[in-house]
């Protein structure tokens, strides 16, 4: 007897794995969700309350709302690349990346699945790392923060998403030990953030580090999802989404040729 299905037979392993990379984050609630709304507090606490009647903006933005976005989008890398690049990990150690490997599931498959799950989980702290900065904002100015442009709120969350999860992919399936995985975050992943005007505009910087910012992709997307909460953006709104959508494309045929290269066998 042939039963009806929503989902078509080819797609049942894809979204197989994009449960399971829901499923294995929501088990670490606490790092998923507690951790990031300490860390929130604490950068608010120090660089938005206690230093923010002391930095002068060009635009008149205050520098709490200012900061607010930049927070958001650092906690949205930061965990969809942590996403991928755990999960390619832990199935390495525990072997389940050889299952996978021989399973009925394509590369592109893989690359999506995890891309989603790094989206919804990025997109979760995001979220909650933007509630606490509203509940500051009210506290300090009396009103809450909004999202002046949802539509592009929503875009670059997903390409944000999509860059650092691929990334994850691409690393974690190169690296060969922890201490290799560690070195992007420590060595590339961090000097991003801060040359991308997370924390400071980089009209304050000298021109020459303002040079290098305008060489980091992640400076556009910072500065695009700063244009979609308060409608105020360092470079033009279309420079951002055309620079995320390439990186995007980039950072995925970077995860395919690692799905390609890389390992999958147990470490």
């Amino acid at each position: 007897m042939i039963q009806n299905s929503i989902v078509p037979i080819s797609l049942i392993p894809f979204f197989t794995l994009v449960k399971k990379e829901v499923k294995r984050f929501m088990k670490v609630i606490v790092q998923t969700v507690v951790s990031p709304i300490v860390s929130s507090f604490l950068y608010l606490l120090v660089f938005g309350v206690s230093l923010g009647n002391s930095v002068t903006l060009k635009n008149g933005v205050p520098y709490l709302a200012f900061l607010i976005p930049g927070l958001m989008v650092m906690g949205l890398i930061n965990n969809a690349f942590q996403n991928s690049s755990s999960s390619i990990v832990t199935s390495k150690f525990s072997g389940d990346l050889e299952d996978i490997r021989v399973a009925p599931v394509t590369h592109n498959q893989i690359i999506w699945a995890m891309g989603i799950g790094g989206i919804i989980r990025g997109g979760i702290v995001a979220l909650i790392t933007g509630v606490v900065g509203s509940v500051f904002h009210y506290i300090q100015r009396g009103e809450f923060l909004l999202i002046t442009h949802p539509f592009w709120t929503l875009y670059f969350v997903i390409t944000g998403g999509l860059i650092f999860a691929f990334c994850g992919i691409f690393v974690a399936f190169l690296a060969k030990t922890f201490d290799q995985l560690s070195a992007f975050s420590t060595f590339i992943l961090l000097p991003l953030t801060y040359l991308g005007g997370v924390f400071i505009s980089i009209e304050n910087l000298h021109p020459i580090w303002q040079t290098i910012s305008h060489l980091n992709p992640l400076f556009y997307l910072i500065n695009g999802f700063r244009y979609a909460i308060l409608g105020v953006s360092d470079v033009e709104l279309m420079t951002s989404v055309i620079v995320t959508a390439v990186a995007v494309s980039i950072t995925y045929v970077m995860a395919q040729i690692a799905l390609k290269k890389g390992s999958f066998n147990r470490w």
